[in-house]
Order: C-alpha cells, then sequence, then structure tokens
C-alpha cells in the first residue's frame, strides 16, 4: 500500500460528505458502534474475544527477515503461517499465484478456509502471462473461491484501463463458471473507472483511513465512507473490503499516528462495524513483514496481528 498524497484525508471534506451523500451512507451515529472498552486490558480482551470467536479474513504474509516478493518460499512456511491463522478466520486473501504464493490457497484448502486468489498484475507483461495462467489452473483445480486479477494496478499506473480489462476478460472466460471474478484497488477507483466496475463480478476495494492521514478518532467513520463509495460506484454489486488495517510502529503520517493502541483498537472497531452492517472484511495484515520498510517506511514492517516472529502482538 502506498501514500495516497492526493487523498489526503480532509476533515471539512469529510464531514459534507456524510451530509451530502445520506442516499448512499447509512447513518453514521447510528450504524458505527464506539463503545469498545478504553481501558487497555479490556481491549485486550476484546481482541481475544473476536479471535477466538474468528474473523471473516486476513490477509496472508507471505515474507520472513531476509524475504522479499521475487523470492521463492516454500510449502513448509505457507504451513506453519496458515496454522497460526486457522483457527480464527474464514478466508484467506493472496497477492500473487507464483514463487511460493500458489501454495496460500493450496494450504488454505487443506485447512479448510475459503480463498481470495489474486495474480499480481505489473508492468512486466511476461510476468503477468505467468500470474494469469497460474490464476486460472488454481481455478480449475477448485482452490479458488474469489479470484482478484490485479491489485492497485490502476493506482500505480502499471497498466491501462484496456489492459486491465482484457486480462478481467480473459480470466473469467477461463475459470469455471460460477467463480466470481474481481479487481482490487483503492475505494475511489471504482468511481472514477466505471468500466472497471462494470466488468467486475465483485467490488474489491481496499480502505485505509491511515494512508489518507486521517486521524485516529475519525477512522472508523471514514472507513465507512470509503465502503459506501465504493458501493455506489458498484452496480449494485457486493463490496467486499479487501484490505484495511492500522500500522503500529513507525512514523506518522500528518495526524495520523501509528502505536499499538491505535492498531489494537482499529482491529477491534473494525470487527464490530463489520460485524454489525454484515460487511465482509480481510484485515491487513496478518503477520509484520520487514522487506515493506523499502517502499513504505519504517511503518510499512508493522501492519500485522501478529509480529515478525509470528507472536501475537497482544
Amino acid at each position: 500500500m502506498s501514500y495516497r498524497k492526493e487523498h489526503l484525508f480532509n476533515q471539512e471534506q469529510y464531514e459534507n460528505q456524510i451530509l451530502n451523500h445520506e442516499t448512499q451512507l447509512v447513518n453514521y451515529e447510528t450504524s458505527i458502534d464506539f463503545t469498545i472498552p478504553e481501558k487497555e486490558d479490556e481491549l485486550k480482551k476484546a481482541f481475544h474475544d473476536i479471535l477466538e470467536t474468528g474473523v471473516h479474513g486476513f490477509c496472508f504474509s507471505m515474507y520472513e527477515d531476509g524475504q522479499r516478493p521475487g523470492d521463492i518460499i516454500s510449502k513448509e512456511q505457507v504451513e506453519r503461517r496458515m496454522s497460526k491463522l486457522q483457527p480464527h478466520c474464514k478466508w484467506v486473501r493472496s497477492f500473487s499465484c507464483i514463487e511460493g504464493n500458489e501454495f496460500v490457497p493450496i494450504v488454505a484448502k487443506e485447512m479448510g478456509i475459503k480463498t481470495l486468489v489474486g495474480a499480481w498484475l505489473g508492468n512486466d507483461l511476461e510476468k503477468n502471462e505467468l500470474e494469469i495462467e497460474a490464476l486460472i489452473q488454481l481455478a480449475k483445480d477448485g482452490l479458488v473461491d474469489i479470484a482478484a486479477v490485479g491489485n492497485e494496478v490502476l493506482y500505480r499506473k502499471d497498466l491501462t484501463e484496456e489492459q486491465l480489462l482484457d486480462y478481467i476478460k480473459r480470466v473469467k472466460d477461463a475459470i469455471p463458471a460460477g467463480i466470481p471474478v474481481g479487481y482490487v484497488d483503492a475505494y475511489y477507483e471504482f468511481t472514477i473507472k466505471p468500466r472497471i466496475s462494470e466488468a467486475c463480478d465483485v467490488i474489491l476495494c481496499n480502505c485505509y483511513p491511515y494512508w489518507e492521514a486521517c486521524p485516529f478518532e475519525y477512522s472508523l467513520g471514514h472507513m465507512n465512507s470509503m465502503y459506501y463509495q465504493a458501493m455506489a460506484a458498484g452496480y449494485g454489486k457486493k463490496v467486499i473490503v479487501t484490505e484495511t488495517g492500522w500500522p503500529s510502529h513507525g512514523e506518522g503520517l500528518r495526524e495520523a499516528i501509528p502505536s499499538e493502541i491505535h492498531s489494537l483498537k482499529y482491529f477491534v472497531n473494525t470487527h464490530v462495524w463489520a460485524k454489525n452492517n454484515n460487511i465482509e472484511t480481510f484485515y491487513f495484515s496478518s503477520f509484520d513483514e520487514s522487506w515493506k520498510v523499502g517502499p513504505e517506511g519504517e511503518v510499512g514492517a508493522h501492519w500485522g496481528i501478529w509480529d515478525k516472529h509470528e507472536e501475537l502482538k497482544w
């Protein structure tokens, strides 16, 4: 996930959005539960109660210290990490279909977990072919419950809209009927790219108040607004939050401050919000990954519920 400078949080604009889109948004005061415990020990208990009951889904974190995308990851490593998640979620989301990432849906199915499987697309067209063919094969093998064709390629400007539409159509035509096909991007991309929304069976949106410099106290309300903006752009299709989270350490982004308490509260708040509103949500992320310090700064390495040693943070 990248720093979206052009979409920094603006409180006045946010309040106007709530006022001006009442037909698209649920009521801010009544639909979002901010009555979670304030004391840290009570918050930790709520966190463990949620994990015990189980969340909808986690984004799967592949890489240990010293590893990064491009490294080949073993099935054994995926199995070890998946075993940590298995008691606590119904779904897992993967981001690629090659270099060991193909083991994520294989292991998930072995452990009884449903799969949102992503093909990672970029400006390397030869690698894109490997990803698309691998996604199609995994779907034909019965390992894909939802197929995601690309992640934030329009935001990164790695592909044109026409190229992405061609990839989406190719996957839809090739995989077994009944498997929904979508594309993952920031919520606002589905508003400004209506042909992408139309091509998708399901709207897969990333919602990060932190990356829009939203102060923590407004974070859940802002995410709620993001979700309903994607829903308004989605032609009545199901909308799934494919990524949301709050970092526990690192540099702040204007008034968005990473901290363990904010990360803990955001996890609890998100679960309550998603459960109360029957919204399918994949939490980002499962484990801290040190390689993300490069693209995102120090904060990039601290989005997990489990730390880099695979121990729960709370």
